[in-house]
């Protein structure tokens, strides 16, 4: 089989490629990215002999870009993580959003249905549902309240992507993840941030009162369940993938503070988010019941492999840091 994994070199994208690679080494894989500032091509610098992987510098906005690299490869299924992912970003410019999660998908999703692909993941958020009170979960019958810029462009996608199954017949299978954290996430992100910020002893910015509750999924117990949504998911059905790991914000950035054996004055409350949604949380249970899927990294144990991550490859995000890691694809590819 071969797979088109779009935004594989992003967080959880590379994650997923390396993922699939190790458990199937029959499938091809072809990556194709755009390489914006958050797509690193050394996320998989390991990989890049392996003959059953392809890298494709190309952007799903693009429509030629897109139909052109599904018909070299006579691809079979398409898993698409492409996207402008985080809700700070979405905030200050909301336009390259609305082009590449919406439109970028449309086209995606066209080419697919013209093109024949057997199957289409589309990797969504919890962060479509809006904002939960103190009580009850996410499940795949909630309302679609999305709160932001980014999770608007998010649920459009969403509701693009079952658009076409019902229309026209793709076989399209979508899949809402609660927050991820792991090997390879861009610094910007929470656990990222916090961990390169208490490192260099700089304050740690915490939002409003640090109350926010999330969801906290391993990403390799991600990539088992996109996989598993894959391979035996059903058309035209949705599917919620969590950790059941609720945390709020502060209590995460105490213990990772504890793990690492920095003090607590570090922490610094900063003006919160405009629009900040309270908590969310996952049901999980019809991927478990339906597909047989399971998460099997605890937050504690996740949290100190991941701390474990950042602080044996310094250099990596180091290098993200000041903007180096975007030489990297000159050096590699420039004078091909």
């Amino acid at each position: 089989m071969t797979i088109l994994v779009t935004g594989g070199c992003g967080f959880i994208g590379s994650n997923f490629v390396k993922y699939m690679l190790e458990t199937y080494p029959e499938d091809i894989i072809v990556n194709f990215d755009k390489l914006t500032y958050a797509g690193n091509l050394e996320n998989l610098q390991d990989i890049e002999k392996n003959p059953k992987y392809h890298f494709v510098k190309g952007d799903i906005c693009n429509r030629l870009e897109v139909e052109d690299c599904i018909k070299k490869f006579n691809t079979d299924v398409i898993v698409n993580f492409a996207a402008e992912s985080h809700v700070d970003r979405s905030i200050l410019g909301p336009a390259v959003f609305i082009e590449t999660n919406i439109a970028g998908t449309g086209i995606l999703l066209q080419v697919a249905k013209e093109i024949g692909i057997k199957k289409f993941v589309q990797i969504s958020t919890d962060e479509v549902y809006g904002s939960l009170g103190n009580d009850g979960k996410f499940t795949e019958t909630t309302p679609l309240h999305p709160n932001s810029p980014y999770s608007a462009s998010k649920t459009s996608a969403d509701l693009l992507a079952l658009a076409y199954e019902h229309t026209f017949g793709l076989p399209v299978v979508i899949t809402r993840c609660s927050n991820n954290y792991g090997p390879y996430q861009f610094p910007e992100k929470l656990l990222p941030l916090m961990i390169a910020n208490a490192f260099d002893n700089k304050p740690l910015p915490v939002y409003g009162d640090g109350m926010n509750i999330r969801d906290w999924l391993y990403v390799k117990d991600h990539c088992i369940a996109i996989d598993v949504a894959l391979r035996e998911g059903k058309v035209g059905e949705v599917y919620n993938i969590g950790g059941n790991n609720e945390w709020a914000n502060i209590n995460i950035i105490k213990l990772l503070l504890k793990i690492i054996n920095k003090p607590e004055s570090l922490i610094k409350y900063v003006k919160d988010r405009p629009g900040h949604d309270r908590r969310y949380a996952i049901d999980a249970s019809k991927i478990e019941k339906e597909l047989g899927w399971k998460p099997s990294v605890t937050f504690e144990i996740g949290l100190e492999k991941t701390i474990k991550w950042y602080l044996e490859n310094e250099n990596w995000w180091r290098r993200i840091i000041s903007g180096e890691y975007q030489q990297y694809y000159q050096k590699l590819y420039g004078n091909r």
